[in-house]
């Protein structure tokens, strides 16, 4: 596209004939993107419209100085498509209810992973930002690396450090959670 900027600020101005011309020219490839990881058309064209109403509403928010509007907008499609694969299907019950024998146990549950959530928030900046970019919004190392501005070996060492860190935290919680139980049977 030869105007490309020019198109992106109109967008930015909420120009819905920029945002159709955005459509028509994105739209093939961002579907792709979205059908090779959804396998499943139907699917594919609900999140191809999701990720372009999720690119209309946030155009303010894309920076000119960060990268091109292709790779902004294949990333909210990118996630679109992940999110929606983590998801469980609401239709099928996954869950077994009848784990939990006591309500106790489902609690031990619920303070287990917000202990965890509060271990990552202890770690180190570079290292809270590794993990939130792999695990959270589903970046490969290579991806990831190239948004932290940091060579590829020292990228996955922050994540080895910081996934050491966490187990490290997370096996001294488990042990004082035993030791509290034992004491009070």
């Amino acid at each position: 596209m030869t105007n490309d900027k020019a198109l992106i600020l109109r967008l930015q101005n909420q120009d819905e004939n920029a945002f159709s011309d955005v459509y028509d020219y994105y739209s093939d490839a961002l579907y792709g993107v979205i059908l090779r990881m959804c396998k499943d058309e139907e699917i594919s064209q609900n999140l191809l419209q999701d990720t372009f109403m999720t690119i209309w509403d946030k155009a303010h928010s894309y920076d000119f100085e960060k990268g091109r509007f292709y790779t902004w907008a294949y990333r909210i499609a990118k996630n679109k498509a992940l999110n929606f694969l983590r998801k469980p299907d609401d239709l099928i019950q996954a869950e077994d209810l009848s784990v939990y024998e006591n309500r106790q146990e489902e609690e031990k549950a619920s303070i287990d992973v917000l202990k965890l959530n509060g271990n990552i928030k202890n770690l180190e900046p570079h290292h809270q930002e590794a993990i939130k970019l792999v695990y959270y919004n589903g970046l490969t190392h290579r991806e990831a690396h190239e948004e932290m501005d940091v060579p590829l070996g020292t990228f996955k060492s922050y994540i080895k450090q910081a996934l050491k860190i966490l187990q490290q935290s997370y096996l001294k919680f488990i042990s004082f959670w035993a030791i509290l139980i034992e004491l009070t049977k």
